[in-house]
């Protein structure tokens, strides 16, 4: 498994540039302009751990008050096979919330609640339960 990123909500983007970047050190990796979505995806990271990034979120035009719940969005990690860690999740009690129906991505959350984004390395086949599961509450 390998850890990839933290994604966090945002309302400023220069703002929070300016924090991240100007305050602590942190450098732009890349960016995505999603204007289908209407999003914008901007990846920082240390210098001594470019491969450890935050990513801020910016949903334009957005003015949903993140207050302290949902200025976090989850936490993410590259795992070499998402249906068996699925099913190792799933037989210890936990909901898969997002279940991988594309064999790509799922989310689950933590006993706090943390959101977190499961990444298969690569696609895998879809296949069934994971094909046919719904969505159950949120992440």
């Amino acid at each position: 498994m390998k850890y990839l990123h933290t994604m966090i909500r945002v309302r400023d983007v220069d703002a929070n540039l300016r924090f991240f970047c100007q305050g602590l050190g942190l450098k732009e990796m890349r960016r995505m302009e999603n204007e289908a979505g209407k999003f914008t995806l901007i990846f920082l990271a240390a210098p001594e751990s470019p491969e450890a990034e935050v990513e801020l979120t910016y949903n334009w035009g957005s003015e949903e008050d993140y207050g302290t719940a949902r200025n976090f969005g989850h936490l993410a990690f590259r795992v070499d096979n998402i249906y068996d860690t699925c099913e190792r999740l799933q037989s210890m009690g936990y909901t898969i919330n997002r279940p991988p129906r594309d064999g790509h991505m799922a989310f689950v959350r933590s006993p706090d609640l943390i959101s977190v984004e499961l990444l298969q390395d690569g696609h895998l086949p879809p296949m069934e339960p994971w094909v046919s599961m719904p969505n159950t509450g949120v992440w």
